[in-house]
């Protein structure tokens, strides 16, 4: 390729093409390809490289906690994890349809390492995602809350084709939590997907907010037409570690019976 023609692709933003322009030069010759059938390859590399940037860039965006995926997920540790109801997820066909996801099950048993693979899926899809633990959830509100940017941090939470929100649960969360996480849920309603984990069981929720009436306003929305995802077992974390405790499971039960032991906490 002369240098002429590599600065006429640079200006073009055709990288990918020319990354690629020698090969297929000599492919074409070797091979004898018409006019079309070259045309067709090198733009075949453009987009190709495009793409691959497009995924890179939404990975970034997404603010993964680590690069989870369901390729390196080991189902053989937990038998209580369904196959099928994992792989039907992984589709995102509940993004598509505006549906939430909540994972209920004791610390180290593959909620996180789940979520942030369904996030890597709804990518590979072409959606956008967003990933945030609870406590991340708070402070992004409370920094900019302190800067009069309470839209803004919204706007954010909004936005995504999907919003997965992890470790609830894990310990007390601050004041005015319940507000934030109520105002995330009520407007992505039926309008876009959420999916949350939790190592306490839904009756704790209004504890651990400290606001009881917020709590049930949540739950009450987000199982409204969530699906729920149970796992049992041990800590993934501890098999190396010759522990022989089993690690205590969380009671998830159907949506409404969750909601009716929420609502009883309201009288």
């Amino acid at each position: 390729m002369n240098e002429s023609l590599r600065t006429t692709l640079k200006k073009l933003r055709l990288s990918g093409l020319a990354e690629s322009l020698d090969v297929r030069l000599q492919e074409a010759a070797g091979h004898s390809l018409n006019h079309n059938e070259f045309l067709e390859l090198i733009l075949q590399d453009e987009l190709a490289v495009r793409a691959d940037r497009s995924i890179n860039r939404r990975i970034k965006a997404a603010s993964f906690r680590e690069p989870r995926t369901l390729e390196d997920f080991d189902f053989a540790f937990n038998p209580s994890i369904k196959r099928k109801q994992v792989f039907d997820l992984a589709t995102c066909r509940f993004v598509r349809e505006a549906k939430d996801v909540l994972l209920l099950g004791p610390p180290g048993t593959g909620k996180s390492h789940l979520v942030q693979a369904f996030g890597h899926q709804a990518i590979r899809a072409g959606m956008t995602v967003l990933y945030r633990s609870i406590f991340d959830v708070v402070r992004d509100f409370l920094h900019d809350e302190a800067f009069a940017g309470h839209d803004k941090v919204l706007a954010r939470y909004l936005k995504p084709d999907l919003v997965i929100i992890d470790d609830m649960g894990m310990k007390q969360l601050p004041k005015r939590s319940g507000e934030y996480l109520f105002e995330i849920i009520m407007r992505r309603h039926e309008v876009r997907s959420t999916m949350m984990t939790s190592n306490r069981p839904l009756e704790d929720w209004g504890k651990l907010m400290a606001d009881v009436p917020a709590a049930t306003a949540i739950l009450d929305r987000f199982l409204e037409n969530a699906e729920i995802i149970t796992i049992t077992g041990k800590s993934y974390r501890l098999r190396n570690r010759g522990a022989d405790e089993t690690a205590s499971t969380v009671s998830a039960k159907s949506a409404d019976t969750a909601k009716e032991k929420v609502a009883t906490t309201t009288k």
